[in-house]
């Protein structure tokens, strides 16, 4: 995939420190964080965001559309995420969902390709009572639906310790879906199986701006392709 062979693995350790070089620094919101004031974000360095549109097939983001359009008007890249809840409805049925509200992919320079949240179940089951490979299934179907309506992979968003437990460590997406691993600490860590690196990182769920804090594994020109 020409997106994912573009980039170059960047993030590096010094002495124990998070070096960020040029990476570009965004940051993900959901509906937690209300009367975001996007001109301040960018005037702390960031340069894009992911915004919380959809979970399962019930549910939208009512800070969505104002999060998207402030973002928007603020000059940042931008994409929305979907929220998985792998048991209660098909991977395809979401994926729609998620289409359908906001979570679409244009190739206007300015839209990151919609991100599929995929971790730990906040309601049950930390697997969602799948076994592995119906979890793997589950994806399949979300990231091949997904595609078929915009020609963009979905980004997937995981950790690595849910992905070994509840896909069995699959390799199946390294070669068409990014990787936006969540991580806290001062190095990406050990990625999933299949991946080489991750696209996306994010790195800790606070600090100065609203949200979570990431960074893009790459320059602006990568990140703008």
């Amino acid at each position: 995939m020409k997106f994912l062979a573009s980039l170059a693995l960047a993030f590096s350790v010094v002495q124990g420190s998070l070096v960020k070089r040029a990476n570009p620094q965004g940051i993900d919101v959901s509906s937690h964080q209300t009367n975001i004031n996007w001109k301040t974000v960018v005037n702390n360095g960031i340069s894009f965001a992911y915004i919380k549109a959809t979970e399962g097939t019930a549910y939208i983001n009512p800070e969505f559309s104002s999060q998207y359009t402030g973002a928007t008007n603020a000059g940042l890249i931008r994409g929305a995420y979907h929220f998985a809840v792998p048991n209660v409805s098909s991977g395809a049925a979401q994926a729609n969902y998620f289409l359908a509200n906001g979570g679409g992919w244009t190739s206007d320079g300015i839209t990151l390709p919609g991100a599929l949240d995929i971790e730990y179940n906040p309601y049950g089951a930390e697997c969602y009572g799948l076994s592995a490979s119906a979890m793997v299934s589950w994806i399949q179907d979300f990231s091949n639906t997904y595609y078929s309506s915009t020609k963009r992979y979905p980004v997937i968003y995981t950790t690595t310790n849910w992905w070994q437990t509840c896909t069995g460590d699959s390799a199946a997406f390294s070669d068409n879906n990014p990787l936006w691993i969540a991580h806290y600490a001062s190095a990406v860590g050990t990625l999933p199986a299949g991946w080489a690196y991750t696209t996306f990182w994010q790195y800790a769920d606070s600090g100065p701006n609203p949200g979570d804090a990431d960074l893009f594994n790459g320059d602006m020109a990568g990140l703008q392709r």
